[in-house]
């Protein structure tokens, strides 16, 4: 890839909170030894570029799923995550995931419906139990 490209990149990174360094692959390979990095080994192969993030890993790995689709040059070999080496597929799969702000959203939206469901479920008898009454009362009333 040219400079343009590569620098395009970097910025569209950087918006995300992640770094890119280009490495020379001995490098790494020492840099490794005796970590979980390890397992990459064998895919530090050719021109190489890491990413590296302690952000949201989603939007990361969106931005360059993304730039991957729109620049042939550019290809996703493997990447890790918590220690877990993924493959190309496994990389797709987790840049279709919602953001971490949505996945935030989502689960305090389902904690917070779980108590408001108890307490309808709750009201429910009473408020059928005043709406008999007054229904009672309502009869009553009509027949005097």
């Amino acid at each position: 890839m040219d400079v343009a490209r590569i620098t395009a990149l970097r910025v569209a990174l950087r918006k995300s909170g992640t770094d890119m360094r280009i490495v020379k692959n001995t490098l790494l390979r020492i840099a490794s030894q005796g970590t979980d990095f390890s397992a990459m080994n064998e895919h530090i192969k050719g021109p190489l570029a890491l990413v590296l993030t302690d952000k949201d890993v989603v939007e990361t790995v969106k931005v360059l799923v993304e730039f991957a689709k729109k620049n042939s040059e550019m290809e996703i070999r493997a990447a890790m995550l918590e220690g877990k080496l993924l493959n190309r597929e496994q990389v797709n799969a987790v840049a279709l995931l919602p953001s971490r702000e949505i996945l935030i959203g989502r689960l305090l939206s389902v904690l917070i419906g779980v108590p408001t469901g108890l307490v309808s479920v709750l009201s429910a008898v009473p408020r059928g139990m005043v709406q008999v009454l007054d229904a009672y009362r309502e009869k009553k009333e009509s027949l005097q």
